[in-house]
């Protein structure tokens, strides 16, 4: 099988193609003709709660399987479903659900963004359930998934947030650094322990100061750190979205939703965590303080907003697709258009709008 046209490949933008058997990229070659439309890798979002209805934050098998094919349909290809902070048991009761959807590739693995949040940064996480880290909790729950957990989410200044750290990097699992207080000092601690993703930065952090720059600078300006940033205009200026990026750069940045199950919904009322949260005008908002409760994003609309802030089409495709396959270690599996990796693409018309979605050699 064959797909021509605006091919953006690891090297550069070409005019060419994508040649697919089974459900393996065999090669891709350049001279053919652009035909108008883009192609590019599928793309991978390492930050979503839930989507078209559908959450993960409840531990639902079946709601999880919809929320992804609601993304899958707007080109994410490959997807970590993010819990929210929560109790042990949901935290338990959601990991095993959702373990045979990662053996199955439905999912590409489990986020949990908390419960070792800072309570000063809790966002719209529930602060009923934010806890220190717990060694014997983490070793349980990543024993349970049997290698479906992929990443968790720690604020560096809680008490044994590093010894859970360095934990999470011995059993193969990806360290973030998100929804915290700590000061500068303390972020890089964190990140010495062997921290790798900045979770959503900027949002539930404390802010920059020039006299105490504080976790945002920190992260931004760690070599070994991809920061996650969300394109959609509310939880950053769309100033602060270029820049950012431009300090970070395509290799450091990856582009996330941060999606609850609004996304792709109508405007109401809807729920993230046990928490009541009010979609108006593509904004979810908790209903008690009006805190930002994840967003409406699609990947798609997120890769438009890239380009029109000012992003090379290169440089934001490898913001959704290559950089944070990397930043989960799916490198050699997903993320670029190169031979031998599995064949996931999205075709975008003129307008950046998706027109086709392959996933592993079969179009959706």
């Amino acid at each position: 099988m064959r797909v021509e046209g605006r091919v953006v490949t690891p090297s550069g933008v070409v005019d060419g193609y994508v040649e697919v058997t089974g459900q393996t990229i065999v090669t891709v070659g350049t001279g053919t003709p652009a035909t108008g439309s883009w192609v590019v890798p599928g793309f991978v979002d390492i930050h979503t709660h839930g989507g078209g209805g559908h959450t993960f934050t409840t531990g639902d098998a079946a709601a999880a399987r919809e929320a992804a094919a609601f993304h899958l349909r707007h080109g994410t290809t490959t997807l970590l479903a993010s819990l929210v902070s929560a109790p042990p048991e949901l935290m338990r009761q959601a990991t095993a659900a959702f373990a045979p959807l990662v053996a199955e590739g439905v999912l590409a693995g489990i986020h949990y963004e908390g419960p070792y949040l800072s309570q000063a940064r809790c966002g719209a996480q529930n602060p009923q359930y934010l806890r220190d880290p717990s060694l014997a909790e983490l070793e349980a729950l990543v024993e349970l998934g049997g290698g479906a957990v992929r990443m968790v989410t720690i604020a560096p200044e809680r008490p044994g947030a590093l010894e859970a750290i360095k934990l999470l990097v011995s059993r193969g699992v990806v360290a973030a650094i998100g929804h915290t207080d700590a000061t500068y000092d303390q972020t890089l601690a964190g990140v010495a322990a062997g921290a790798t993703v900045g979770t959503h930065v900027f949002n539930g952090m404390r802010p920059v100061h020039h006299r105490e720059p504080g976790p945002i600078l920190a992260l931004l300006g760690a070599e070994s750190v991809v920061c996650e940033l969300v394109p959609d205009g509310i939880h950053l200026h769309d100033g602060t979205l270029a820049f950012a990026a431009k300090v970070a750069g395509p290799d450091r940045t990856a582009l996330i939703t941060d999606a609850m199950a609004a996304a792709g919904m109508p405007d109401g009322e809807y729920e993230l965590g046990g928490q009541a949260v009010v979609v108006a005008d593509r904004a979810a908002r908790l209903a008690r303080d009006g805190a930002i409760a994840g967003s409406t994003l699609t990947m798609d609309v997120g890769l438009r907003r890239a380009v029109d802030v000012g992003m090379s089409m290169e440089d934001a495709v490898r913001m959704l697709t290559t950089t944070p396959a990397r930043a989960i270690g799916m490198a050699g599996e997903v993320g670029a258009l190169a031979p031998g990796l599995r064949a996931d693409l999205v075709v975008l018309g003129e307008a950046l709008r998706v027109e086709r979605v392959m996933r592993a050699g079969s179009w959706l």
